[in-house]
């Protein structure tokens, strides 16, 4: 949980398996319909990137969507032109890092900035974005929340 921010629930939602990420990419978009910074949060294996494809896809983007793991960020283009970018800060080692890539023109632009492994670039994030937690169940269900972070 990131210090100094104040978090307002707003969406969750249980999915018996990746399949039904896409009904919750919908109902997640449309909780959350003038946000452009998501933040996703989950182990390993997760499903964050597959949560990832399906917003994209509902984006109207025809990109192949894959792990920025080793990128660190790719982008992708709608149906419109507008850009889609996506992060994975999993290898990241400093936030120097963050700051070598220019994560401000991102995260502060009018682009829609979709982020794996947040927690490595938390005093980075901007004042306001949606925290979306992916739980894996024993079941192998998942629990998908968000939530719209307001720092304080």
């Amino acid at each position: 949980m990131v210090q100094g921010y104040n978090y307002v629930y707003m969406f969750s939602e249980k999915i018996d398996s990746l399949q039904g990420l896409e009904k919750a990419a919908i109902n997640l978009l449309a909780a959350f319909p003038s946000q452009r910074v998501f933040a996703f949060y989950g182990e390993i294996g997760a499903g964050k990137t597959t949560f990832i494809q399906y917003i994209c896809k509902l984006f109207g983007s025809d990109d192949i969507v894959t792990s920025p793991t080793f990128a660190i960020i790719n982008e992708y283009k709608t149906i419109g032109q507008k850009l889609i970018f996506h992060f994975d800060f999993y290898r990241i080692k400093s936030l120097e890092e963050a700051f070598d890539l220019g994560y401000e023109d991102y995260l502060f632009g009018n682009d829609y900035c979709l982020i794996e492994w947040p927690e490595m670039i938390e005093p980075l994030l901007p004042e306001k974005f949606v925290e979306v937690k992916i739980e894996v169940n024993p079941d192998q269900s998942r629990i998908i929340s968000a939530r719209l972070v307001n720092h304080i």
